[in-house]
């Protein structure tokens, strides 16, 4: 492993209008200072966190992928966002995860937000995914799955000798009216499984009048803050040290007393 660069993108959006949101968020990539791994975009970054599903869905390899691949080829870093996916008749809120040199990994969103009927208008996903970059294993979730820490839970491979991953990131449209549950859990995420932990919510107001107050966040393996957000757009490179996180787990592996268990 070395040093991960991770760009966290907090932004406002357009609503429901993928080309708008495809347009501000090239500007923005194009505005990255200096070189980065790892690019983070909000959940359903080309729309805004919509149950129009029906009119809004791409299928794979159309307008919203297609970009993604360009940007990850111009930038030279993985890009990761979700958005609206339709495929065999079902809808998913599907998290791809693009690799500079065209290969890509999926992950649909498990835990669907029952408040605003997601479960009515998606398919919710069955598997974790568990991404390589620059020899970091990453697990990207979306948005609600941060509430339920039994889907992040960080496992120990003792064949490997080594945990299942080293970063977790969640990606989100996390309302300002509950941001004090998002602050406290990307902390407790990332103590419990002994791992950075990055967030990437949005800001502004979306078309059912819903505000967002960012707080995008970068999150030590200890709980420490490397990076905050307030509530204003910014495009910032976080420096994630490997070595920190290893002599961390080497002297403290509190991982060898979890409890044993596994998903049903």
């Amino acid at each position: 492993m070395q040093d991960l660069k991770v760009t966290l993108v907090q932004s406002d959006l357009y609503w429901q209008s993928i080309t708008a949101n495809l347009a501000m968020f090239e500007e923005q990539l194009w505005s990255i200072d200096g070189d980065t791994d790892l690019v983070l975009l909000p959940e359903m970054f080309s729309t805004g966190f919509s149950m129009d599903a029906e009119r809004l869905a791409e299928p794979m390899n159309f307008t919203t992928f297609r970009w993604m691949k360009q940007m990850a080829e111009q930038v030279q870093a993985v890009v990761a966002g979700s958005f609206i996916v339709k495929e065999e008749q079902k809808y998913y809120n599907r998290l791809v995860w693009m690799n500079p040199n065209g290969t890509y990994d999926m992950y649909d969103k498990k835990h669907l937000f029952t408040l605003a009927r997601e479960h009515e208008c998606f398919e919710p996903g069955q598997e974790r995914l568990i991404s390589t970059v620059k020899g970091w294993k990453v697990c990207p979730m979306i948005c609600y799955d941060l509430r339920f820490p039994v889907w992040a839970r960080n496992g120990y491979d003792e064949a490997k000798q080594c945990m299942e991953y080293d970063l977790l990131c969640y990606i989100a449209s996390w309302p300002s009216f509950r941001i004090n549950a998002w602050d406290i859990l990307l902390k407790g995420r990332a103590v419990e499984n002994m791992a950075y932990t990055i967030g990437v919510n949005r800001i502004g107001e979306d078309g059912n009048d819903i505000p967002y107050n960012g707080h995008s966040a970068a999150i030590g393996p200890k709980g420490d803050t490397i990076f905050f957000a307030d509530d204003k757009s910014t495009v910032t490179t976080v420096t994630l040290k490997a070595d920190d996180l290893m002599q961390y787990r080497g002297k403290y592996p509190f991982y060898k007393d979890a409890d044993a268990f596994s998903l049903g």
